[in-house]
């Protein structure tokens, strides 16, 4: 009687262990958001960046980035 509750009480245990780990389908979908975060952040930096750019060249043409000569790129 002792093994068969032994054997059942570590029968239950494995069952919960397994029933409670992530599974792949849910890392993938967790790895997913993060790279469409990512990205997100990433399309917001280059934004900048392009406009940033843009201001620095329109400057340059109207002559009015306050440096002469030298190039603020």
């Amino acid at each position: 009687m002792k093994k068969l509750s032994l054997l059942l009480l570590a029968a239950v245990f494995s069952l919960s262990i397994y029933s409670c780990r992530e599974t792949t389908e849910e890392k993938t979908e967790d790895a997913i958001e993060d790279a469409a975060d990512d990205m997100d952040d990433m399309e917001h930096d280059v934004e900048a960046a392009a406009d940033n750019v843009g201001n620095e060249v329109k400057e340059e043409i109207d002559g009015t980035d306050g440096v002469n000569g030298d190039d603020d790129l």
